[in-house]
């Protein structure tokens, strides 16, 4: 992974755990938003990847995307597979850390602290009903402004300019949602990581719909459960069954049993010394 200016939550890399090709932190929510307001203080931007079972089984198909995504300065595990690998394999991930729960706690640190928050992408429009919703929820929130682009998979360099001119026209922005599915939001926010070198820069997908109430999270024991994801399939059916149950759970089975298979080779290792 890679960064304009390594920081405090670069520094988070030091403790990862290799998941399919991709190294997760092993982080904190707490630790990461310590270090994500250091950072922010001193001026340095960060790009986040907040991967799931997406992510990898994306990464897995695709060499380049699996790239794309190693150039950011940080992936954090954003679905409880991922936690449930990482403590098979011996080496765990304290907790899964949601990029819908991480836009509220940003939106609220940016309250507390002043700081500003553009939103960018979004459906229907929903990037505004999201701003006016954190505005609500978060007294003294700075939304800096928002723009709902269409771009291609990679965006061209026109498409980046009109990125680069909205953004220009709202001033100074600390902290930049990009909610336009992956592997675009990773491009978009991959050529913004130089263009805005003091911002914060996380894919949020769908989160500006948890925002506006357009979706509702899941309830907190589901999440606990790592279930969240079949409340978001029985919410949208049609496009997230073949997603979850086809696509993803063969993943899931490979993955938790090449961790699981890693635990025993590594415990064979040390016992045979």
């Amino acid at each position: 992974m890679t960064g304009t200016n390594a920081g405090a939550v670069a520094a988070l890399n030091h403790q990862t755990v290799a998941l399919m090709g991709l190294d997760v932190a092993r982080c904190s929510q707490q630790a990461l938003l310590d270090a994500i307001s250091q950072d922010l203080a001193a001026g340095r931007g960060t790009w986040l990847v907040t991967a799931n079972m997406d992510f990898l089984s994306r990464a897995r198909r695709d060499p380049h995307i699996a790239a794309l995504y190693r150039q950011s300065d940080l992936i954090i595990a954003d679905g409880m597979p991922l936690v449930w690998a990482s403590r098979l394999a011996g080496a765990p991930i304290p907790e899964r850390i949601a990029g819908s729960s991480l836009m509220f706690e940003l939106a609220a640190c940016c309250a507390r602290q002043g700081r500003s928050m553009y939103l960018l992408g979004g459906v229907d429009g929903n990037e505004a009903r999201a701003a006016e919703a954190l505005s609500r929820m978060y007294p003294g929130l700075r939304i800096a402004g928002h723009h709902s682009p269409w771009t291609g998979v990679p965006p061209s360099p026109v498409e980046l300019a009109g990125i680069d001119a909205a953004l220009t026209d709202s001033g100074d922005v600390d902290v930049i949602l990009v909610a336009m599915g992956s592997p675009k939001q990773e491009y978009v926010a991959h050529a913004l990581r130089r263009r805005q070198p003091q911002a914060l820069i996380i894919g949020v997908g769908a989160s500006f719909a948890f925002a506006t109430g357009d979706l509702a999270r899941a309830p907190q024991l589901m999440q606990r459960l790592g279930l969240e994801w079949a409340h978001r399939m029985l919410q949208d059916p049609r496009r997230l069954i073949r997603r979850y149950l086809m696509d993803n759970l063969p993943v899931v089975i490979r993955l938790l049993a090449a961790s699981l298979w890693r635990r025993f080779r590594d415990w064979g290792g040390h016992r045979n010394r």
